[in-house]
């Protein structure tokens, strides 16, 4: 049985995405509003956890 692996991005491409800057990326990540890991010192993030984040916010909004 084989599972797809996530696409991650970087912190800038999270930024693009969100149209936020660095410290945004960071608070959202330290208050854990944004999921992601550290591979050997860099921050990626899942693209779902992008998505998911996007979608919640539509969510509290509505």
């Amino acid at each position: 049985m084989t599972t797809a692996t996530p696409d991650l991005l970087t912190v800038p491409e999270v930024m693009t995405r969100l149209k936020v800057g660095r410290s945004k990326v960071y608070d959202l990540i330290r208050s854990r509003r944004l999921i992601s890991i550290k591979i050997d010192g860099a921050r990626r993030i899942p693209t779902d956890a992008v998505r998911d984040f996007i979608l919640d916010r539509i969510e509290e909004a509505a």
